[in-house]
């Protein structure tokens, strides 16, 4: 039989992850017009529940921002990682970042306005960064992927990518096949130039 204590915790922690996704659902929907009071009728509990996990809108923001890389990282190992094919491996992680930006473009804008960027930070920025890594490294060894690729030139991309999806400024499924072009092998980039010793 649980505590009371283990309880109230376990209460605690639905309650918070009630109230991210249903904070995430309404910044996806009515972007940076959604406040507290509105996520916690939403959410089904007390204005001051919402408080007790986030401090602030901002913290809240924050929470709603980084459950979205979370879960680009999840689907991103589940999904990509296990193709065998190193560049369709990279097309899957790139076309999903694309997908999630397109559909949540107002919550996009309701991260930049409350944060000022909509880039991933701390331990999630580092996880992306090392599954982006893995996933050149194993193009490379394959040969599908130009030696010279790193993970900083996948960062760029992705923020790129990232920009032109939720900006509608372009067809960022266009924009994945011409990055992926770029990042292959040539020897004209990775070797010596013709007719030099």
């Amino acid at each position: 039989m649980s505590s009371p204590a283990r309880r109230t915790r376990a209460d605690a922690g639905r309650n918070r992850a009630r109230v991210l996704e249903v904070a995430s659902e309404l910044f996806a929907e009515h972007g940076d017009e959604v406040q507290m009071a509105e996520v916690a009728r939403a959410a089904g509990v007390g204005v001051g529940t919402v408080y007790r996990h986030f401090p602030t809108r901002v913290a809240l923001v924050e929470a709603v921002a980084e459950r979205r890389f979370v879960e680009i990282l999840a689907f991103a190992r589940q999904r990509c990682l296990p193709e065998p094919d190193a560049r369709r491996a990279l097309r899957c992680f790139l076309r999903h970042v694309g997908e999630v930006h397109e559909r949540g473009r107002a919550l996009s804008g309701a991260i930049e306005a409350a944060l000022g960027h909509t880039a991933p930070l701390g331990t999630v920025r580092t996880e992306l960064e090392a599954l982006g890594g893995a996933l050149l490294e194993r193009g490379k060894a394959d040969g599908v992927i130009r030696p010279d690729a790193t993970v900083g030139d996948l960062y760029m991309i992705v923020g790129a990518l990232a920009a032109v999806s939720r900006q509608d400024i372009g067809d960022w499924r266009r924009f994945v096949e011409i990055a992926l072009d770029g990042l292959e092998p040539s020897p004209d980039r990775n070797g010596p130039a013709a007719g030099t010793s």
